[in-house]
């Protein structure tokens, strides 16, 4: 499994916008080939910026969605709310502390 995080600040006013991308995108990305988890989590201290946590089956799957026609719909609709560039990285579960 490939857990993939992404680290994304909006403008201040297109907070609105980027949620509405979202949900309207949600079910989509879940049920996409591969895709085996998504969540949106906000910042605690500075509402702007989100973090999207998604597992993959592996690198391809990741790597098929990222070359998808719903990636660049989504990419396309989302890109334009960044106050700065996103930042994202992948990690596989090396180990589970606790429930």
């Amino acid at each position: 499994m490939l857990i993939r995080i992404v680290r994304m600040t909006f403008q201040e006013d297109k907070v609105e916008d980027f949620i509405e991308v979202f949900n309207q995108s949600k079910d989509l990305i879940l049920n996409f080939e591969g895709c085996r988890h998504l969540e949106l989590h906000q910042d605690y201290h500075q509402p702007n910026i989100f973090a999207t946590y998604s597992i993959w089956q592996n690198d391809a799957s990741l790597d098929n969605y990222r070359h998808s026609e719903l990636f660049e719909a989504v990419w396309a609709k989302t890109k334009p709310l960044f106050r700065e560039k996103p930042f994202a990285f992948s990690n596989r579960l090396y180990m589970k502390v606790g429930s």
